[in-house]
């Protein structure tokens, strides 16, 4: 390699890095549910009129229920973004291996697993909502 070839590399290379540093800088592709603040702001991003109230955060960040009023708001990672829908109590939830599983009833969306978190856990957060 000549000279000028490896001054080209080295500032294609120093170029890809700085992109790289502004995506993560401007937290671009970040998709990891990590609070309960992030999960209620997914939810009322995606879904008109939902103002959420507690949440379960599923232990690996990638899945969240958010109570709201009278619903509850089911989001999952899905690549770079969090998908969300909503759903109406009572929950069709059960066990798993690895915490608890809510059924959605939509087939493209799919069941949604919360690690570390209980079917109990889910019942309580929808109990608020069930009660008339």
């Amino acid at each position: 390699m000549t000279q000028a070839q490896l001054v080209q590399l080295a500032g294609s290379i120093i170029a890809i890095l700085a992109l790289a540093g502004v995506a993560r800088w401007l937290k671009l592709g970040e998709s990891r549910i990590s609070t309960e603040d992030d999960a209620r702001r997914f939810a009322e991003e995606a879904l008109a009129g939902f103002e959420g109230g507690r949440a379960l955060i599923s232990g690996d960040g990638g899945a969240a229920l958010v109570q709201g009023q009278g619903t509850i708001a089911v989001l999952k990672r899905h690549g770079a973004k969090v998908a969300v829908r909503r759903l109406v109590p009572p929950l069709r939830v059960r066990e798993a291996i690895e915490g608890a599983t809510v059924d959605t009833g939509e087939k493209l969306f799919g069941p949604v697993t919360l690690f570390g978190i209980t079917a109990d856990q889910v019942r309580g957060l929808e109990a608020p909502l069930t009660l008339v």
